[in-house]
């Protein structure tokens, strides 16, 4: 197998950058809400930059924006949670992408905290429970990784994926 020769030239940032987003959206990835807090303030927000890191030990990496309040928030706590969205909760992931102020996003699905603060969807497919352990800023974002400390998981197994803008279902496809 031979490389293919580049279609740009590395030299144009904005070429590379434009190419990159386009070749992002194309990739599906499970749509989660990524939530932190403390007793004094929690938040939550919408995310698909989440993947698992390693399973010995269990550890997950989720890459937020500098500029959010969850960033903010997730930078001075020790945990957080990631909640696996399922297909019926395009409405939770709209508002916690800005669809609902911060105030008022915790208003839509159930919800329930732990004694530490962490707020978690009862409904979601899974519920991952990490207590930090890294933290990579790089660029615009920065990567937390966080050991898994708890995992509780729902039957539904049917997870809310994004692709290219749009919200879509996993199908199985049939093997030839």
């Amino acid at each position: 197998m031979t490389a293919q020769a580049l279609t740009h030239d590395i030299a144009d940032p904005a070429s590379v950058q434009r190419d990159f987003r386009l070749a992002m959206r194309g990739i599906a990835s499970t749509v989660t809400i990524v939530t932190a807090g403390d007793r004094e303030r929690g938040h939550g927000m919408t995310a698909t930059a989440v993947s698992s890191v390693s399973l010995d030990p269990a550890a997950l990496l989720v890459c937020i924006h500098q500029k959010t309040l969850l960033h903010d928030i997730m930078s001075s706590t020790d945990g957080f949670c990631v909640n696996v969205l399922s297909e019926d909760h395009i409405d939770l992931s709209n508002a916690f992408s800005g669809g609902v102020p911060p105030a008022d996003r915790f208003l839509t699905g159930d919800w329930s905290e732990t004694d530490t603060g962490i707020k978690y969807l009862t409904s979601a497919q899974a519920r991952i429970f990490c207590r930090k352990q890294v933290v990579v800023p790089f660029g615009t974002h920065t990567i937390f990784i966080g050991a898994v400390n708890d995992v509780q998981l729902a039957d539904n197994t049917s997870p809310l994926l994004y692709r290219n803008a749009t919200y879509c279902r996993s199908t199985p496809v049939a093997a030839r």
